[in-house]
């Protein structure tokens, strides 16, 4: 089960964890592991700052410190899975969704010119660990790029998130 190694959690945090549906715990998965480069089951102050570096997100040891104590219910010094998802249970309920949405297309419009063109999102997969060849870049663009100038605005963006909605 999978909240058998966090014996910390209290009934309500496990119910706002199981309120989750299926495919929002598959992308957290996907998340956690982007994270936990050494996949040990566990972030460390050391991993989350090596992939917000990597996103541009130059944090202080401090606060990458905090972060990990805010999450880490066990105290054992790291984050694992059931406490990664019971800080997205906080977090989903402090964030506004457009705001969210606004944070991750900057994290892809690198210059923020206001639009994402093929270098920035290749350059983005890269940094997560997503090697993709151009024509793949170049169909994900053309798949989203709803007014043919090549590039995806934050409208465009917006689009595609709704759709994965559905």
């Amino acid at each position: 089960m999978l909240f058998q190694a966090t014996n910390s959690l209290t009934e309500e945090q496990v119910a706002e964890i199981k309120a989750f549906t299926r495919e929002q715990v598959d992308e957290f998965k996907r998340v956690f592991a982007l994270f936990d480069t050494d996949n040990d089951g566990n972030i460390t102050r050391k991993e989350l700052g090596a992939v917000m570096r990597s996103l541009r997100q130059n944090l202080s040891e401090s606060d990458l410190q905090d972060i990990v104590n805010e999450a880490d219910t066990d105290n054992d010094g790291a984050i694992d899975f059931p406490e990664f998802l019971l800080m997205m249970t906080s977090k989903s309920k402090e964030i506004d969704p457009e705001e969210e949405l606004r944070a991750a297309f900057k994290v892809f419009d690198r210059n923020n010119d206001g639009v994402i063109s093929a270098a920035e999102l290749r350059e983005v997969m890269a940094s997560i660990g997503e090697k993709m060849t151009a024509a793949e870049i170049d169909e994900i663009i053309k798949e989203v790029d709803q007014n043919g100038d090549g590039t995806i605005d934050f409208d465009e963006f917006l689009q595609v998130q709704v759709q994965k909605q559905k």
